[in-house]
């Protein structure tokens, strides 16, 4: 359910009560379920019921992978990286599910400085789980409680590891909306099933150097239309990686019994886009003077049925379907998965669904409606998951930054009706790592910190900056970068 345009945006940050964000939630038909946070009870500080690498996450606030576009051109570490981890240790969050986004190999990075995980570069990977860890200690008192987690991934359709403005897309089939939007002119940038062979070996390999550099487990990501997410809507594609739902998830098993058969305990997680939608675009006939028009479908009438996305309805992809969903969340039960972390769509052409804000990124568009439907979207589908997830399978909300002032809140309530095991946050982090860990003590917000979705940690890297939140982190805020960005978001119309 959309309101009608000409209504006004909750403006959430002039809500004065709970009370008062209920009613708006009400008005949107939504449901948001919120709670005084915080207190001796808080469900954010409980430990969570999960085993991961012998240890028991002591509490249910979770940090998102994420990445800065600013370490060094051959894959390795930089001073804002060890900057970035070190807050992440000093979040109280008890586990970093990702912390960057590791490029299983130099040719699958989504931009030249993507932190890589091959031995090369080990001392410095494991040079940031000891600062991670050590600024967590000198907190917190222990790490024991503590899981840390390292996200393998290969870029596919994203890929631009020599330079920022060059794409060098490798895919999982040819996609008719997609592929003009990121230079897919041939076929040859299809992936053999002989060079995804090759690809799973990396990450086997890449497992294996997180495991001896510290890592409790490690996520194999499946999310954002990145590779492997993307072979999950392999609908098309002939051979034993395409076509049926045992096809298309053939890598994710290939993978896990490559990490096992190669004697390695390391514990498996997955990030995975629960749900998606035929790509958007702004509505140019509804653009106002100097701004992106409101999102909408791209056209896909030539395109039915919609056979080119996972958790879509093949017969209007603009509605989502989460039956597939329902069915890899049991197979990961059955592969041993430990961590379920969700997300949804991709910031790359459904970047509502993914991070609803008010504020777009240069290459996105305004929201078409309120910003709260997609949050409660991606609330309601994590609801879903979590109902028919496996015995022993940790699943993490996503989303909840559009939230502020109401974040801790909402995240308080889902967990105490058991609609998520844990709370994930990432942008929201980057202005305020404490955010979450304040709340549970029962502490006030520090508002003047708190994400307000202004996009500019996206708009910077799309123009081939470093990300980082440039509004509210004085560390950015006093970079030249920072007059950069302003200049490409006047000229971007966001």
């Amino acid at each position: 359910m959309n309101p009608p345009d000409s209504r006004p945006f909750v403006r959430l940050g002039a809500l004065k009560s709970l009370e008062d964000f209920q009613a708006a939630c009400a008005a949107l038909e939504i449901d948001l379920p919120a709670e005084v946070a915080g207190g001796k009870n808080s469900p954010l500080s409980q430990p969570a019921e999960v085993l991961i690498n012998g240890k028991r996450p002591g509490n249910r606030i979770v940090i998102h992978p994420m990445e800065g576009w600013d370490g060094t051109t051959t894959g390795g570490v930089s001073a804002e990286m060890r900057r970035r981890w070190r807050r992440f240790g000093e979040s109280g969050a008890k586990m970093i599910c990702g912390a960057e986004a590791m490029a299983v190999r130099a040719d699958g990075r989504a931009n030249p400085n993507q932190l890589i995980l091959v031995e090369e570069n080990r001392e410095g990977i494991a040079e940031l789980v000891g600062i991670l860890k050590e600024a967590h200690k000198d907190l917190y008192g222990t790490v024991e409680d503590l899981l840390i987690g390292f996200q393998l991934t290969h870029s596919g359709r994203f890929c631009r590891p020599v330079d920022k403005a060059r794409w060098e897309s490798r895919v999982a089939f040819r996609h008719p909306i997609l592929d003009k939007k990121f230079h897919v002119l041939s076929d040859e940038q299809v992936l053999t099933d002989a060079e995804v062979g090759v690809l799973i070996g990396d990450y086997v390999r890449a497992a294996r150097l997180a495991w001896e550099v510290g890592a409790d487990f490690v996520d194999i990501k499946h999310c954002h239309g990145y590779l492997l997410h993307e072979f999950l809507g392999a609908h098309t594609r002939p051979g034993k990686y395409g076509g049926r739902f045992e096809n298309r998830t053939r890598i994710l098993r290939e993978i896990i019994e490559g990490i096992r058969a190669d004697g390695n305990p390391v514990d498996i997680g997955v990030r995975l886009s629960l749900f998606d939608k035929v790509p958007y675009r702004p509505d140019p006939t509804r653009a106002k003077a100097g701004k992106l028009g409101p999102g909408i479908p791209e056209d896909f009438s030539e395109c039915l049925p919609y056979r080119y996305g996972f958790g879509v309805n093949q017969a209007d992809p603009s509605q989502i379907d989460l039956s597939e969903t329902f069915e890899f969340v049991k197979l990961c039960g059955e592969l041993g998965v430990k961590v379920l972390n969700t997300t949804a769509g991709s910031p790359y052409y459904t970047p509502n669904l993914q991070r609803p804000a008010t504020f777009p990124p240069s290459d996105g568009y305004q929201p078409a409606y309120d910003p709260l439907i997609d949050v409660e979207r991606q609330i309601q589908a994590v609801r879903q998951v979590k109902a028919i997830s496996p015995k022993g399978l940790y699943v993490i909300g996503s989303g909840y930054t559009y939230l502020q002032e109401f974040l801790a809140p909402v995240a308080s309530a889902v967990l105490r009706l058991g609609w998520a095991d844990g709370i994930g946050l990432g942008r929201a982090v980057l202005s305020y790592p404490t955010m979450l860990t304040d709340a549970a003590n029962g502490q006030a917000a520090q508002k003047k910190f708190i994400c307000r979705t202004f996009s500019e940690c996206t708009t910077a890297p799309r123009n081939g900056l470093i990300s980082g939140c440039y509004p509210l982190d004085k560390f950015y805020t006093e970079r030249p970068e920072f007059a950069q960005l302003k200049e490409i978001k006047k000229k971007a119309g966001v």
